[in-house]
């Protein structure tokens, strides 16, 4: 078998790799709490008989060492693969932990360089034959992932053991796992003071006190740092998912999804390569807090699920569509388009989670987490206003009765097929479904 190339990132959470005959594709996917990434042959999971059954998984890779203890650790949230297709690099948002103690928030993030060629093996299934090595992202909270040449462009979300607090984009070194600069990411106004920028390497709230246990399902109870949502919440723009976008003068800007802040940033990528660390450019408001954000297959636009608030109880129904142009010239009105998703009324909340773009750059897929359902939605329509934008609806179910909960989206090289992965957390085992 060839080695494994990348065919499309939907985000966070899922990817999908293809051999270089095309003959093969595999899925990649994650859910965090189970700290192992599936490879999922795809062929075998489209054939009837298949359906609702594990017999498309072909391996599951550990994304880190077990602790000496057998416990496995490691905390998965995002995959992105090499332009080789040789390696995956898994974003551990809180490193290398066990995920059934560490319910708390600003552990510190690692990325687990993996061997794809391996992780597609059955006979490495459930050993961390594939684990290169781990890299240190240089912050807290660690999600977003981009891949320059020679440096991970990493989006961190929160401080030191607390979930708020974030407001670093760090820049490592793809080969030697140095830490070579940091973009600071201005405060929000959220109607009360906030601490002095550049914001202090602490915690802005201080570690998790005992005396605020949070209730586990087992009947014990762990401290947590103050959980969201919260009024106090709105300082920090705490940034999920990151991507880059092409202006027409033919530089990159990467766009940052701040879920504290309910909007996007705009940064100048040549700026902060430079090693200037306030290189934001402008915030482009939207809905409510934005998690997932991609960039269309031509560069110019941008686009970002409003997930939900992280200052009161309200869980977005939209997508932004950013103009990378407008945007990098700093027009805050960047956002060129708004379209309601999984719903038809205006008051249901649908939070949408991690979008990706067909192959030709036409449809946006959606999933949209409470609603249960997978929008589409055709970018030249929502560009010219029309309320009919999303052009499909697919509700998504699964055979044991859950809610399907579809959080990652990926899409097909010849656009045949959207994989979604998702699935509701209520048990300590793996229930998910792609």
């Amino acid at each position: 078998m060839k080695l494994p190339n990348p065919v499309i990132a939907g985000g966070l959470l899922l990817f999908l790799a293809q051999t270089a005959l095309a003959a093969d594709t595999f899925i990649l996917a994650t859910g965090r709490r189970d700290p192992r990434i599936y490879a999922i042959d795809l062929k075998k999971a489209l054939r009837p008989e298949n359906n609702n059954t594990p017999n498309a998984i072909v391996s599951r890779s550990k994304t880190a060492l077990d602790r000496l203890d057998g416990r496995p650790l490691g905390d998965p949230a995002n995959i992105v693969v090499s332009e080789d297709g040789k390696t995956a690099y898994v974003v551990n948002h809180h490193g290398s932990t066990d995920n059934a103690e560490f319910l708390q928030h600003g552990g510190r993030g690692n990325i687990a360089v993996m061997n794809v060629s391996k992780m597609i093996k059955r006979q490495h299934d459930n050993t961390a034959e594939a684990l290169e090595r781990l890299v240190d992202t240089g912050h807290f909270g660690s999600v977003g992932l981009v891949l320059l040449r020679d440096m991970f462009i990493i989006g961190n979300a929160e401080s030191h053991l607390t979930e708020d607090g974030g407001n670093r984009i760090t820049f490592v070194d793809r080969q030697t796992g140095s830490l070579r600069g940091e973009v600071e990411l201005a405060l929000g106004h959220p109607g009360f003071p906030c601490p002095a920028f550049p914001v202090p390497f602490v915690s802005p709230s201080g570690p998790a006190a005992f005396e605020r246990p949070f209730p586990q399902s087992n009947g014990t109870f762990s401290p947590v740092p103050l959980l969201s949502p919260h009024p106090s919440w709105g300082c920090f723009p705490d940034t999920d998912g990151i991507t880059l976008g092409r202006g027409r003068n033919g530089k990159d800007y990467l766009f940052t999804a701040n879920g504290g802040t309910n909007d996007v940033s705009v940064i100048d990528l040549e700026a902060a390569l430079a090693g200037h660390r306030a290189a934001e450019i402008i915030r482009i408001p939207t809905q409510t807090g934005p998690w997932g954000i991609t960039t269309s297959p031509d560069g110019r636009w941008v686009v970002g699920a409003n997930r939900e608030s992280q200052q009161v109880a309200f869980e977005g129904n939209t997508i932004s569509i950013i103009d990378v142009d407008r945007a990098r010239q700093g027009d805050a009105h960047a956002e060129v388009a708004r379209v309601r998703v999984g719903t038809s009324d205006p008051n249901v909340q649908t939070r949408p989670f991690i979008p990706s773009f067909t192959p030709n750059g036409q449809e946006i897929v959606v999933p949209n987490f409470r609603a249960n359902n997978l929008s589409i939605v055709n970018l030249a329509r929502a560009l010219a206003g029309d309320p009919g934008a999303e052009v499909a609806r697919i509700p998504l179910t699964r055979a044991d009765g859950l809610a399907a909960r579809p959080k990652g989206s990926a899409v097909t090289s010849d656009g045949r097929y959207a994989v979604i992965s998702g699935g509701a957390r209520t048990t300590s085992e793996p229930n998910g479904t792609v």
